[in-house]
């Protein structure tokens, strides 16, 4: 186990910038989850961690050593890629256990590490079998178990649960959460599932276009986001946003129509141009009879069985609902619906930051 420190990193492909001014520092024991869209730089930082990239500036440490220079055999670490990798011809013991062989490790070592690692990931009664005779839950938890064995400092994950079907990848979540609680060694993980990011980490690194844009506990970033990326990628389904203006009554969007006000704005916001962000399940389904309530006009409804997406347009402004309860409703009807106006959050139009 080590804490890994990075310090001003960056990484350029000519004149394409991959990571700007990276900071970070993860705590030994720490299971931190680097987040975002496709092409952030999240991949090629974990990767530059590893040392299969080299950084452009900056400094690396993983625990006191400064890994600059350090060899990626030599770094201490292990790399689940999202790609099992396993070599076909040879029986789950011997997949887990190459690493050790190369490195000529006595056979008793080897077999008690491997039997250590097939205990702690459910795979003693597969010892004997091969990678063809697996299914790909089972052959993600055997590259885990290949990892395991080398007893690193510092666990690396790409994507490791990306060629898995919905509900393994639910299974694999939590046999990563207990290995992590098992063995507390520090782990970086890099997804592009804001769901995984959440379930996982003790803390999530938030990337955009190779720039950190906020780092905190997966309900800090829920909770209080930074800006409106960080809103709109962290919640599943994603936060509504209208653009307003604020006023005295509430945020006006258009046609003399006003979304409520939170309670807690400050007064010295009005008449700034904002965008009014609330999420799906803090909008309720009005009684009927609520004169409060504003209207929503549908037009889809997904149903999911536990609750319903209700998606359709609220003052020309399209909108989302999550609801636990059944709405009845049906495409072109008109329904009531209340923000819950203390959770609303406004961000500046401008450069989005949260107010």
């Amino acid at each position: 186990m080590a804490q890994i420190a990075l310090s001003q990193i960056e990484k350029r492909y000519g004149n394409v910038e991959v990571l700007r001014d990276i900071n970070l520092t993860i705590q030994d024991g720490e299971f931190v989850v680097l987040v975002g869209p496709s092409g952030c730089g999240k991949s090629t930082l974990l990767r530059t961690i590893a040392g299969l990239e080299l950084a452009s500036a900056g400094d690396i440490h993983i625990g006191e050593r400064l890994m600059n220079d350090v060899a990626p055999r030599d770094r201490d670490i292990s790399m689940v890629f999202q790609s099992y990798a396993l070599y076909p011809h040879l029986t789950v013991a011997r997949n887990m256990g190459f690493s050790l062989e190369v490195q000529k490790r006595p056979k008793a070592e080897i077999e008690e590490k491997v039997k250590r690692a097939a205990q702690i990931l459910s795979l003693s009664h597969l010892l004997d079998r091969r990678p063809k005779e697996l299914s790909g839950g089972q052959r993600q938890r055997v590259a885990m178990g290949r990892a395991i064995v080398r007893q690193p400092q510092v666990f690396l994950f790409d994507e490791p649960l990306s060629n898995l079907d919905a509900q393994l990848r639910g299974q694999m979540r939590v046999e990563i959460k207990k290995l992590h609680q098992q063995m507390n060694n520090t782990i970086v993980y890099v997804t592009h599932d804001q769901v995984e990011a959440m379930t996982l980490a003790d803390r999530i690194v938030v990337l955009n276009h190779g720039v950190i844009q906020q780092v905190g506990t997966p309900l800090e970033l829920y909770d209080t986001p930074a800006n409106q990326f960080v809103a709109s990628f962290i919640g599943s389904p994603a936060m509504n946003f209208i653009p307003g203006r604020v006023t005295a009554a509430g945020v006006d969007v258009g046609a003399q129509q006003c979304l409520p006000a939170n309670p807690g704005w400050s007064s010295a916001l009005q008449g700034r141009e904002v965008i009014y962000g609330i999420r799906p399940e803090n909008i309720a389904l009005a009684e009927s009879g609520d004169d409060a309530a504003l209207p929503f006009t549908v037009s889809l409804i997904e149903p999911t069985g536990l609750s319903e997406l209700i998606h359709g347009s609220l003052f020309g402004h399209n909108l989302m609902i999550y609801s636990t309860r059944r709405s009845g409703a049906q495409p072109g009807d008109v329904i009531g619906v209340t923000p819950d106006a203390p959770r609303a959050m406004l961000f500046d139009a401008s450069n989005q930051r949260r107010l």
